[in-house]
């Protein structure tokens, strides 16, 4: 028997409940419920000649082609689903939980799996990630100029069991002209939410959550508005760490960086760097004068930087200095300081 279950109950379950996601190979990639398996019903194209047959023919017919273009499939679709799901366990959702979805899951419930079938689909999931955005959080930003290891701090703060939302891994870019490091692929918009709100599912409201300091943009992904909004009202604890301490790793971290790639991300940002400055870095990059090239760069990053942080209010804003290179010193330093501050409670929604 086929069972019914909502976005919100299945995400409360075990994992010993395998979700596969009957949409096309192209629906999928645009954006998925994470750790769905793709097990399309339909072919991007076969899925565009059913989509046509039913505007332009009629439902029944639109079905009938369905079960055509889906009927050698059955066999194939059965071996592979008890490959995903050896327990025979198994959720079903297409996009509105509709013809698709009840059609695969007919076929699994008939072989003998335990299956259930996602209530509204794919669309009722996203309606539900758009909710995770507007819930009130307690953040707690780390900020910080460019090269200030904020990332490996976060890090460090999860490893020391703080809530951690890194929204630079979830982006797959390290939101600056050079993020990608020239092998980094970034998911789509949609598959970005999905991923950032499935990790915020876990937090627990009533405690402080990190996040690092972002603007809106994290290379092509853009934060949610709603959840954007509450980081910029956040407390911020902004850390201070030398020029040259900065250099270095920076230095270490892109200098080993393709040249090209270096040299085209420059250019991207010429007209903010100005055209000496450019110029230079651009000399600096080709005869492999990193430092050089990075301390040039942090010229426009530095100055970007200070441009927000005045934006800010000014009582949000907790400065920080840091020494030496322990990252875990720095992370009991940040975590000893942040209890000075207090944080109100957010309200319930």
């Amino acid at each position: 028997m086929v069972k019914p279950l909502s976005i919100q109950d299945f995400l409360q379950l075990n994992d010993d409940i395998v979700l596969i996601d009957v949409r096309t190979p192209a629906e999928f990639e645009h954006g998925h419920i994470p750790g769905a398996f793709n097990l399309p019903l339909f072919s991007n194209e076969e899925r565009v000649k059913v989509g046509t047959t039913y505007k332009q023919v009629g439902r029944e017919d639109a079905i009938l082609l369905g079960f055509d273009l889906a009927g050698p499939k059955w066999s194939g679709f059965i071996k592979e689903a008890l490959v995903i799901a050896p327990g025979k366990k198994i959720a079903v959702h297409c996009w509105r939980g509709g013809m698709r979805s009840g059609a695969m899951a007919w076929a699994l419930d008939l072989y003998g799996f335990e299956v259930y079938v996602i209530q509204g689909g794919y669309k009722k999931y996203r309606r539900w990630v758009h909710q995770q955005f507007e819930k009130p959080y307690r953040l707690r930003l780390l900020g910080g100029m460019t090269g200030s290891g904020k990332t490996r701090l976060l890090h460090k703060l999860k490893e020391m069991g703080q809530q951690v939302i890194d929204l630079e891994e979830l982006a797959q870019h390290q939101g600056s002209s050079y993020g990608s490091m020239n092998k980094m692929v970034q998911p789509s918009q949609e598959q970005f939410e999905n991923n950032l709100a499935h990790q915020l599912k876990t937090i627990d409201a009533g405690l402080d959550t990190w996040v690092e300091d972002e603007s809106l943009s994290i290379g092509k992904c853009s934060v949610p508005n709603a959840f954007f909004y509450q980081m910029r009202d956040a407390v911020m604890i902004n850390i201070k760490v030398d020029l040259q301490t900065r250099v270095d790793f920076l230095t270490t971290e892109y200098g080993a960086l393709d040249k090209d790639f270096l040299t085209a991300c420059t250019e991207r940002i010429g007209k903010r760097l100005g055209p000496e400055q450019t110029k230079n870095a651009l000399i600096a990059i080709r005869e492999n004068r990193m430092e050089d090239f990075i301390r040039i760069a942090l010229v426009y990053y530095d100055k970007t930087y200070r441009t927000g942080l005045a934006k800010r209010p000014s009582g949000k804003v907790f400065a920080l200095a840091l020494t030496g290179s322990d990252d875990a010193v720095h992370a009991a330093q940040i975590l000893t300081f942040s209890q000075t501050i207090q944080t109100p409670i957010p309200a319930q929604t």
